[in-house]
């Protein structure tokens, strides 16, 4: 009886050291895989990633992908061998990518797409409403210049946002361009959204048109600025230019007059709602369970991801003193070198 009771005993110990605990039970670690870091904004994404998961008691890891899909694949299963129980992942391109994503899930680790879509069934889908985001850069362009010859400067043709921001405007423009209004004279995606490549597309459509351009509906600040630096070259600044991300270089243009409308996408939103859930889903809350989670089904392939779009707003001249007010630039910073008297009233 004693040598059973022994084994009894044995028996309960080794289960009661095997139970997780409070104390023993898994960590929560957030990997984030970011595609790239040349982009201002995605410093102000990280910076409200990192807080909200502080305050949660969850670790941060990341890693960058410095604009290569291979290296982004291999960076996420590094982050997935660092014990991360949740993943949100910045794509590069969402195909390249996919088998680290698949291996994410298997594993049991969600993944939340973040600002770009991976249409991949049980990816967490959040973004801002990017057609909403192209239908106001349009609507922007239009109101100063609503006839002429008009040249679209795309983003990445890995990227399926650059596809959504063109969809928006398309709905917008296509009115005008049907009947004559608008000519569009030039028409070219920016291979990893850089400036480089932006500012050499707008350089051979200004060549290829003879510089008859009178709008330019760009579809982020940096492919904007690219746009604006060629332009300037041909002694063209000051033609309406679009754009996106409240870029703090682009909000200066905006006041100088050499940008027409930065769509701003507040990311510290979006990077706080990431984290959360990111949060609420290592905990293992459904995906349809996530507070304000909707349904998109609007990607290439129709894939339903369980997802959350948030509102963007549109910065002009008119409006340069709400993106001030709300903290996200100071007022020296937008106004530098403002010409006193053109300066709009946010500078004054």
């Amino acid at each position: 009886m004693k040598i059973v009771a022994s084994a009894v005993t044995a028996i309960t110990l080794a289960a009661a050291l095997a139970a997780p605990t409070p104390a023993r039970a898994q960590a929560c670690v957030v990997g984030v895989s970011w595609s790239n870091f040349q982009e201002e904004r995605w410093k102000t994404d990280e910076a409200a990633i990192k807080a909200r998961l502080q305050e949660q008691g969850c670790q941060y890891v990341s890693a960058d992908a410095q604009s290569s899909a291979a290296k982004q694949l291999s960076d996420i299963e590094s982050l997935i061998a660092r014990n991360a129980t949740a993943l949100i992942v910045l794509a590069q391109d969402a195909g390249a990518i996919r088998p680290a994503v698949e291996q994410a899930k298997a594993a049991g680790i969600p993944v939340v797409g973040y600002d770009r879509l991976i249409e991949v069934p049980g990816v967490f889908y959040i973004t801002f409403d990017n057609k909403e985001v192209g239908r106001i850069q349009a609507r922007e362009i239009q109101k100063v210049q609503p006839k002429g010859n008009y040249v679209f400067i795309k983003g990445s043709p890995q990227d399926p946002n650059a596809d959504f921001l063109f969809s928006g405007q398309m709905e917008v423009l296509e009115p005008a361009i049907k009947a004559g209004d608008i000519k569009k004279v030039g028409e070219q995606y920016t291979d990893g959204w850089l400036p480089a490549n932006a500012q050499r597309n707008m350089e051979q459509i200004l060549t290829a048109a003879n510089n008859k351009v009178d709008a330019v509906v760009a579809s982020n600040d940096g492919t904007a600025g690219g746009a604006v630096a060629a332009l300037t070259a041909q002694g063209m600044a000051g033609i309406p230019v679009s754009g996106q991300d409240a870029d703090h270089a682009a909000l200066n243009r905006i006041a100088r007059g050499q940008q027409t409308v930065s769509v701003w996408k507040d990311s510290r939103e979006l990077g706080r709602n990431a984290a959360d859930i990111a949060v609420q889903l290592a905990k293992g809350t459904a995906l349809d369970k996530v507070k304000g989670a909707g349904k998109f089904a609007g990607g290439p392939n129709k894939v339903p991801l369980d997802s959350i779009l948030l509102t963007p707003v549109a910065i002009t001249r008119d409006n340069l003193d709400v993106i001030i007010q709300a903290g996200w630039v100071k007022k020296e910073v937008v106004c530098q070198g403002v010409d006193a008297a053109k300066a709009p009233a946010a500078c004054k």
